[in-house]
């Protein structure tokens, strides 16, 4: 991005309006003097805490009760996880109904550029050129007499037949087959799956945690494998889990490993079992990534089976 020749040209907001209505957001339109808000604030820290405090004081105090009830443990690698109660105490609300629509020191930059709020599968459609028959294809995909279709699709090959008005939207999560003018529903699927409690509600297939990833490579009834990779000074937190057992497989790197009372190192192509109820730990003292595949098996597999007995990071003990 160049740097501008002019001096930038913020104005002072005199209303800062969230959502209007039809009738209001046509009559702003029509107007011609109203600024459209692309959502990118620029504020100090310092500055919004204030307002914060001024225009949403129980927001404020609750978001420091949240704070101050953070377990701190200096590590190589900054991480904070909030506790959980305290955080589900917070009013759940944007900071645009909290702070823009009440605060007056705010002010606003006119500028002009093309902008779309990639917030819909509709929206990320429009960005992929449309062929001859109107079909929009992002990834390796075969469409057979069929039309107006849109097809994203990253992991595999996916073939369309006879077929009008159709988005499939294929990634290592889940699977979407929906009318091209349905796509606005999609937040009720994410409702059902979340009143469900379904793991992908929850998280992704990749799951990012302090000390690197994990990866679900495969979820079966009474198995699981995992790809884990712990980055250059990581460390799982010492563990156990009561339900599942688990076998661990370096594939790159070399593993710290404790079971019970001992500890070895493991190397490429060497490998460990740890039964349910006996603590374990993995760790990565060396300054290179550590991948393994971790084989879970048992009656439960869900993430909630760990008692934790210390962690690197601050994160809930027990």
């Amino acid at each position: 991005m160049e740097s501008p020749s002019q001096p930038l040209d913020a104005r002072a907001v005199i209303r800062f309006v969230e959502k209007p209505d039809a009738e209001t957001a046509q009559r702003f339109v029509s107007d011609g003097s109203f600024l459209w808000n692309s959502g990118m604030f620029c504020m100090r820290a310092e500055a919004v805490l204030g307002e914060l405090q001024e225009h949403q004081p129980a927001l404020a105090q609750g978001a420091k009760v949240c704070w101050a009830e953070v377990e701190r443990v200096p590590t190589a690698q900054p991480f904070v996880e909030l506790p959980a109660k305290a955080f589900k105490a917070l009013e759940s609300i944007s900071i645009d109904y909290a702070l823009m629509e009440r605060t007056r020191n705010l002010a606003v930059l006119p500028v002009e550029f093309t902008w779309d709020d990639i917030g819909s599968w509709d929206a990320v459609a429009s960005l992929v050129p449309a062929d001859a028959k109107g079909n929009r294809v992002h990834g390796d995909a075969v469409l057979m007499d069929s039309e107006a279709c849109f097809v994203h699709a990253n992991e595999r090959v996916t073939a369309l037949l006879g077929l009008r008005g159709v988005m499939v939207i294929d990634t290592p999560d889940a699977l979407l087959v929906a009318d091209a003018s349905k796509t606005q529903h999609v937040r009720k699927v994410v409702e059902q799956l979340k009143a469900r409690g379904h793991d992908t509600y929850r998280a992704h297939r990749t799951v990012q945690r302090p000390w690197g990833t994990y990866t679900v490579l495969e979820d079966g009834r009474g198995d699981k494998i995992k790809r884990i990779e712990v980055e250059p000074g990581g460390s799982l937190s010492l563990q156990m889990h009561r339900h599942r057992s688990e076998h661990w497989i370096v594939v790159s790197g070399t593993a710290e490993v404790t079971r019970g009372g001992q500890t070895a190192e493991l190397h490429v192509n060497e490998s460990t079992y740890i039964p349910a109820g006996q603590a374990h730990r993995l760790a990565n003292t060396t300054d290179q990534p550590v991948v393994m595949i971790e084989v879970q098996t048992g009656q439960y597999l869900g993430e909630d089976d760990i008692v934790r007995f210390s962690d690197a990071y601050g994160r809930t003990l027990g």
